[in-house]
C-alpha cells in the first residue's frame, strides 16, 4: 500500500557498471593485440631506409647484434668464430636459407661486415640486412 504523499519513481538503468565492464574488455583486447607481433630476432633499433622490401623464403634464420655488440643467432648467444658452423648445421641440406641479420643502428660497420663474412663462408645462405621503413 501506497502512501498518497509518494511520487512515483521511475525506474533506473544504473550503466556505470556496464562501462567498467567494456572497459575491461577493451583492456583485454588492447593487452592481447601487443603480444600478437611476431618478433623473429631480438629487439633492436633498426636503421631506417626508404627502399626497404620484404623478402620471402622458406626457411629464415635471425642473426641479432644489439648495441653492446652481443651476438645471438635466432635468439641464442653464439661467438663470431662458431657463427658459420653453427649456420651449417642450422642449415642442412635445404638449398634455400635466408639470414636476416638485426643489426641496432649504433653497432660499428666493421661488426656487421665480420657477421657478414661468416655467412658468406656458408653454402646456401642467402643474405638480408634488417630495416625499418622511413
Amino acid at each position: 500500500m501506497r502512501l498518497p504523499d509518494e511520487a512515483d519513481i521511475p525506474a533506473q538503468i544504473n550503466i556505470v557498471p556496464m562501462i567498467d565492464v567494456i572497459f575491461a574488455i577493451l583492456t583485454f583486447f588492447i593487452m592481447s593485440t601487443l603480444f600478437l607481433t611476431r618478433s623473429e630476432g631480438l629487439p633492436v633499433n633498426l636503421p631506417k631506409a626508404t627502399t626497404a622490401t620484404r623478402q620471402q623464403v622458406s626457411t629464415k634464420i635471425t642473426i641479432t647484434l644489439d648495441e653492446s655488440g652481443m651476438i645471438s643467432l635466432n635468439r641464442q648467444p653464439v661467438l663470431v668464430n662458431s657463427l658459420a658452423e653453427q649456420l651449417r648445421t642450422l642449415i642442412g641440406s635445404n638449398t634455400e636459407a635466408l639470414v636476416i641479420i638485426n643489426a641496432d643502428e649504433k653497432v660499428g660497420h666493421g661488426q656487421v661486415v665480420e657477421v657478414m663474412d661468416q655467412v658468406r663462408q656458408v653454402k646456401g645462405a642467402k643474405l638480408a640486412i634488417s630495416t625499418q621503413k622511413s
